[in-house]
């Protein structure tokens, strides 16, 4: 049962988010190899994000819906 928690998240320019693909949800899915990522918010969009994303020495730009997106807890 999928619950209404990433809906409600504010979300701002700039702040880091762990992208944690939501199998249940097909539309809007990262590529699998994003699974884990880190990465910074570039947009906000009504039910989507842009997110700056670095794989190797490249930034790649992702744009996921809000079911795979979850704020960074930082340790």
């Amino acid at each position: 049962m999928r619950t209404l928690a990433p809906f409600l998240q504010v979300y701002h320019e700039g702040d880091e988010v762990v992208i944690d693909i939501d199998p249940a949800q097909v539309k809007g899915m990262p590529h699998r190899r994003f699974q884990g990522k880190i990465g910074k918010i570039d947009e906000v969009h009504r039910r989507s994000l842009t997110v700056n994303v670095r794989q190797g020495s490249k930034t790649k730009k992702i744009i996921a819906r809000l079911e795979h997106i979850k704020p960074h807890q930082r340790a």
